[in-house]
């Protein structure tokens, strides 16, 4: 998918994954439908919903990382954005139809280039650098040892209790 085409929860997801130094894990709430995250932004611990392309309390921490940044608005519903990312970075453009969206736009582009993957899982993730890992659930079996012998039930202790 091009980043130029990316929007709502998608784009949510693709900035989270451009941000792995400062976000540890993923979640999808409310049916996969929004996005949250655990992690520590410059000191400051960020445990809830990121949704930057809603809102400029989460889009504040790309914009922060902006080093340069310039906006035109051509009147006709379309933003365009110029920004540079680290003191040797190179200029990304991005368009939207806000300020927000071609910043985040911009963010991803940076971070990822022209494209990204098409489906992204909505599973929970823990990010390893740029690399995201599913968070698997955990077993109810602990290890081979403990599948119950024929002649045991599940829950002896095997030995007799104290009295």
């Amino acid at each position: 998918m091009n980043t130029s085409d990316l929007e709502d929860a998608t784009l949510d997801y693709w900035v989270a994954r451009g941000l792995h130094e400062f976000i540890r894990e993923i979640h999808f709430t409310d049916s996969g439908e929004t996005l949250s995250i655990r992690g520590n932004d410059r000191g400051k611990p960020w445990d809830g919903r990121f949704l930057p392309s809603t809102s400029w309390d989460a889009a504040a921490v790309v914009l922060e990382r902006a080093c340069k940044l310039e906006m035109h608005d051509h009147g006709r519903g379309e933003v365009v954005c110029t920004v540079t990312f680290g003191k040797d970075g190179a200029p990304v453009e991005g368009r939207g139809a806000s300020l927000r969206i071609a910043l985040l736009r911009a963010f991803v582009r940076h971070a990822f280039g022209d494209t990204v993957d098409d489906e992204f899982p909505r599973r929970s993730q823990t990010l390893l650098g740029a690399r995201a890992e599913a968070i698997g659930e955990s077993s109810a079996v602990v290890s081979v040892e403990d599948v119950p012998s024929p002649d045991k039930h599940i829950g002896d202790i095997g030995s007799t209790p104290r009295q």
